[in-house]
């Protein structure tokens, strides 16, 4: 087994597990009272569904249950399928136009979760900020408006 190497102080990258995937880069409304627009944040580091949306239904599925459905906008992605192997299950992709800012994410029945799409080439600053408006309890800013921040 080979050890792990740790970061040195000077590195400003996030630090990996050589071999291991990347954690999604995801933020969610703390109380998940609902009373928002957005349910929380996600950062994709690529346009690449079938790279980004597995990872991103694990996690989701830790904190909000069995994922069922994603909707998303084909225009923001590339090579959008009608369905994603993830966490074991077969998810189904629904195609809608108009918000490639966002992401609709279904668990059970009609339970739908809205999320922030930040877009992957975003400035870390403007991620964060643009993150943390989404997850805050009873956000109701707009995805253009927290996009700009």
């Amino acid at each position: 087994m080979m050890p792990i190497p740790f970061p040195g102080s000077s590195s400003s990258e996030p630090w990996t597990v050589p071999g291991s995937p990347l954690l999604p880069r995801l933020e969610l409304e703390p109380t998940m009272s609902r009373e928002g627009v957005f349910d929380g944040a996600w950062w994709p580091r690529s346009n690449h569904v079938l790279a980004e949306l597995p990872d991103l239904i694990t996690a989701l599925g830790a904190h909000f249950g069995r994922i069922v459905r994603v909707g998303l906008d084909t225009s923001a992605w590339d090579g959008v399928p009608r369905s994603v192997p993830a966490n074991g299950l077969t998810i189904r992709i629904n195609w809608f136009t108009g918000s490639d800012a966002t992401i609709s994410v279904t668990r059970g029945f009609q339970d739908h979760f809205l999320l922030l799409v930040v877009p992957p080439g975003t400035a870390s600053a403007t991620a964060a900020s643009a993150m943390a408006g989404a997850s805050a309890t009873g956000n109701h800013t707009p995805a253009a408006e927290l996009l700009l921040r």
